[in-house]
C-alpha cells in the first residue's frame, strides 16, 4: 500500500538541498508518486524599488520569476528522465510560510527538505527554514542533513 501519493520537495538551489532531492526522487519512485518541486522566490526590495515605476517593478520581478523557473526546470527534467511525474512549483514570499501554505492548501502527503543544521547563535539569530515547515505543516515533513 503507498504511503504518499504527492510530495512535496522544496529546494533554494543551494547544495544542502542537493542531498534531499536525491531523497525525494528515491521516494516518488519507490511509492510511484508525483513529485512537485518548489522554490519560495521573495519578490524584490520595495525600498529599493521607490523611484521605480510600476511597469519596470513589474518587469524587475518578472525577470526574478522567469529566472528562477528556469533554475527549477532542471530537476523536473531529472525527475522525468527517472520515471517519475513531476511538475514545478513556484511560490512568492517567505519561505517557510510560503511552503507550509503550500504543503497545506494542496494534498500532499510529505515535504522534503533539506537543511544545513545550524548550531548554537546562527540557529538562534538565523533560525531554520525546516523547523519553522515542520512546526506549521500539517502532513510529515522530512528533512535531510547536507554534508
Amino acid at each position: 500500500m503507498k504511503r504518499f501519493h504527492k510530495i512535496l520537495f522544496a529546494t533554494d538551489f543551494s547544495e544542502s538541498s542537493f542531498p534531499a532531492f536525491d531523497e525525494a526522487l528515491a521516494i516518488a519512485k519507490d511509492e510511484d508518486a508525483t513529485l512537485t518541486i518548489a522554490h519560495v522566490y521573495e519578490p524584490p526590495n520595495v525600498a529599493e524599488a521607490v523611484a521605480l515605476p510600476q511597469s519596470a517593478y513589474d518587469r524587475w520581478e518578472d525577470a526574478v520569476r522567469q529566472e528562477a523557473l528556469a533554475k527549477l526546470q532542471p530537476y523536473v527534467d531529472e525527475a522525468i528522465q527517472n520515471g517519475i511525474a513531476a511538475d514545478p512549483l513556484l511560490l512568492r514570499g517567505i519561505p517557510e510560510e510560503a511552503i507550509a501554505d503550500a504543503a497545506n492548501d494542496r494534498p500532499f502527503d510529505l515535504v522534503v527538505l533539506g537543511t544545513r543544521g545550524r548550531k548554537g547563535l546562527a540557529r538562534l539569530c538565523f533560525g531554520s527554514v525546516a523547523s519553522r515547515v515542520i512546526s506549521t505543516a500539517l502532513c510529515p515533513v522530512m528533512t535531510i542533513l547536507a554534508g
